[in-house]
């Protein structure tokens, strides 16, 4: 049987037990971390990172995409999949043609938070 997180504080010297028990009790479920990092690998990508910048500005078709990245279509496409998987793009279809959007405005913070960042 696994131990709980509070029952593993007895194996480790803490200097501040208070501290280290509420931060513990505050702590996601490792099922929620994991989904976590993997959301961040989806975003671990140049170029995935690129087309969602191009769809900051406008939806767009996988065509659109191609051509703003200068990539062959199966490339987009695939990184689209990948995109999608994650609940970071969503698409509708116009006839034959399928536009792609920023699924909701998360992911447009997420990105200008990660600009904001790097230009400290």
């Amino acid at each position: 049987m696994a131990k709980s997180k509070n029952e593993n504080m007895g194996d480790f010297l803490a200097v501040h037990q208070d501290v280290v028990k509420r931060v513990l009790e505050t702590q996601p479920e490792d099922e929620v971390l994991y989904e976590l990092a993997e959301i961040f690998k989806v975003f671990g990508d140049s170029t995935r990172i690129r087309i969602l910048y191009a769809l900051i500005e406008s939806e767009l078709c996988v065509g659109d995409i191609a051509q703003i990245l200068n990539l062959g279509q199966s490339a987009v496409s695939h990184q689209l999949k990948i995109l999608k998987d994650a609940k970071l793009v969503k698409f509708r279809r116009e006839g034959k043609v399928v536009i792609y959007a920023l699924d909701d405005d998360h992911v447009r913070n997420i990105l200008n938070m990660g600009m904001e960042h790097i230009e400290e």
